[in-house]
């Protein structure tokens, strides 16, 4: 080999490494500063109303839509998701977090327990992580065998264009955070006893195996970010400006018009008609501590 394909060669192994850092620090180099929480607020109620009518439209025109949430830990999906979700109706917009597979779930096809999760006429489903568990975490803890990892990435576009040619909106978003900052929410989450059940000993081992998880995305999406369904990268350093940014996009990628709810009037309360409630000390009340 030539000096200078040598050269090239170590070149082209340090920006493998490298990659995931260079793009975290071209996307947060413009934004150090939080949006203003009233601000903030206020457009998140607005995005809420547009996904009350999104959802409405669904719900009407019986469409399916997946939308998939990856990313570093501490990354962000859970608050988006939380968001999106809170003003929704869970029997039309739903939340998918799979556990660990159980014995029986490893003997079947991999994709197997996902679709059982798919979407039906007039449903969201939002997956707070997805099959690309074997991309990422599955692959570098050492989870699945090499042949596995392998025939995932040739099998999962092939996967993905066929739910798209069966008519489900696919969406999929990568959430990502910068080393600082996930080593903020880190020490935050350990600090604060309410949130110390978000830090598992996955998440602390995932730290000390950075290198390894930026170059098992940087295959993931050199083999996934197809267009059919292409990876859309939020920057999720800041919060609020994440939330915003992907609930706004999402609201762009599907198409939706207003659907007029029937007007609604509260009938009259029924009259009792001799009915006799039974005395209040009869039931069992909670203690009023407040």
């Amino acid at each position: 080999m030539s000096k200078k394909s040598k050269e090239k060669k170590k070149k082209h192994e340090h920006s493998d490494v490298d990659v995931e850092s260079q793009n975290e620090s071209h996307l947060n180099s413009h934004q150090n500063e939080s949006i203003d929480k009233k601000f903030y607020e206020e457009e998140l109620e607005k995005l809420q109303i547009e996904l009350v009518k999104l959802q409405s439209w669904v719900k009407e025109k019986g469409l399916r839509v997946v939308v998939l949430f990856e990313g570093r830990d501490a990354a962000g999906k859970g608050g988006v998701i939380k968001r999106i979700t809170q003003t929704l109706n869970p029997r039309i917009c739903r939340v998918v977090a799979l556990g660990v597979p159980t014995e029986k779930e490893k003997t079947q096809w991999y994709f197997q327990r996902y679709v059982q999760q798919l979407p039906s006429a007039g449903e969201m489903v939002l997956f707070d992580r997805s099959w690309y568990n074997r991309a990422g975490v599955e692959y570098v803890m050492g989870f699945c065998t090499e042949d596995e990892y392998r025939e995932f990435l040739r099998a999962c576009p092939e996967f993905e264009k066929m739910l798209i040619r069966s008519g489900i909106i696919l969406i999929k978003y990568w959430f990502s955070v910068s080393d600082e900052e996930q080593e903020k929410r880190f020490i935050d989450r350990i600090n604060d006893k309410t949130k110390r059940w978000k830090i598992s000993p996955m998440d602390l081992e995932s730290r000390t195996k950075w290198v390894e998880y930026s170059k098992a995305k940087d295959t993931m999406f050199s083999h996934t970010d197809i267009k059919q369904s292409p990876w859309w990268v939020v920057n999720a350093d800041d919060k609020r400006r994440a939330r915003l940014n992907c609930i706004s996009h999402l609201l762009s990628l599907i198409p939706y018009k207003d659907v007029e709810p029937d007007k609604i009037e509260l009938p009259p309360r029924q009259k009792e008609k001799g009915y006799v409630r039974p005395p209040m000390n009869d039931q069992t009340f909670v203690p009023e501590k407040y």
